[in-house]
């Protein structure tokens, strides 16, 4: 039997005053006269940004939810060019470590997806530049929280720029440019719009990167409709990876507005996925990218919960039958 894990992504509408995202902006930074007063500023917003990550860790494990996304904007202004004399990490160490003890302790699978400025396949070499601080910041992050950086951090092939080809190579090209730590904490994601599941796994298989199968974004965006054939290549470059294949699932709006997300999952698109892959491998954990977060993985359980082929495991995980 296949055993299905459920999670979800960085914010709960459940728990109160816990966003993991509060910030300031760069204009804000620089009406602060004082810039070591300013700096001071970040940090404590850094600091209750880990505080309320905690507590949403806390949060997951009463729930028994064993797959959380992390929020990329934990360090307000962490990659900003003005700011790459701060060593954000010394003030954090603590509380990194903290969470990162935490989720081990409780065998919680945590990683990141970077917003879509993380560009590397990039002709602009500012572009690309920033893309891999940004990334930097990620690996230093788990590093901090002493958790394997390895395929903890889904990224999308990045630009088309109406050249599919000629964008895939690029993205080999630039691969190089990449530190090895960059590159083996990176997995890849199909998407609704540039880069279908065949492209994607083209560079994949070419650069040795596991593959995180939208299925939504595949619906929505294919040349090939029938990906069950491309199933076995999906699992297979996952095979030297320390952690479980991983795929996401969402739901339409609508059918005028596909490609938008639905604040919650159906349940039974979920289940068409599911009928296919059941025992082609021993887990997957699959995260819910629904608008209502938390609240749409326990309404999805609530679905999951009256259907017979399944079996629960917990509130948050279930064997196929």
């Amino acid at each position: 039997m296949t055993i299905v894990r459920l999670g979800y992504v960085a914010m709960s509408m459940e728990l109160k005053n816990a966003s993991p995202s509060k910030t300031m902006t760069f204009s804000q930074f620089q009406k602060i006269n004082d810039r070591e007063a300013a700096i001071r500023k970040l940090e404590r917003i850094a600091l209750t940004n880990l505080e309320n990550t905690h507590r949403l860790l806390k949060h997951n494990v009463f729930n028994e939810i064993h797959f959380y996304r992390l929020t990329s904007r934990l360090i307000p202004l962490a990659n900003h060019v003005e700011l790459l004399d701060w060593d954000y990490m010394k003030p954090l160490k603590e509380k990194l470590y903290e969470i990162g003890e935490f989720s081990r302790k409780n065998n919680m699978r945590i990683d990141f997806h970077p917003d879509h400025f993380v560009v590397l396949n990039s002709s602009k070499t500012d572009v690309l530049r920033n893309s891999l601080i940004t990334l930097k910041m990620h690996y230093l992050l788990l590093k901090g929280m002493k958790i394997d950086p390895t395929h903890r951090c889904v990224l999308h092939v990045g630009g088309n720029y109406k050249e599919t080809e000629k964008s895939l190579e690029r993205f080999v090209n630039n691969w190089g440019d990449a530190p090895r730590s960059i590159q083996k904490m990176i997995i890849l994601e199909n998407d609704d719009k540039s880069f279908t599941l065949d492209d994607t796994l083209y560079l994949c298989e070419k650069l040795g990167i596991p593959l995180v199968f939208d299925y939504h974004h595949h619906l929505a965006h294919h040349r090939n409709e029938n990906w069950v054939e491309n199933w076995d290549r999906v699992v297979a470059t996952w095979k030297d990876s320390p952690l479980p294949i991983k795929m996401h699932i969402s739901s339409p709006k609508n059918e005028a507005e596909f490609r938008h997300h639905s604040n919650y999952v159906d349940v039974n698109m979920f289940f068409r996925f599911l009928k296919e892959i059941k025992g082609t491998v021993p887990q997957i954990d699959c995260m819910i990218e629904a608008k209502k977060k938390d609240e749409a993985l326990f309404s999805l359980i609530k679905d999951i919960k009256k259907r017979e082929d399944v079996e629960m495991i917990d509130k948050s995980s279930f064997y196929l039958k």
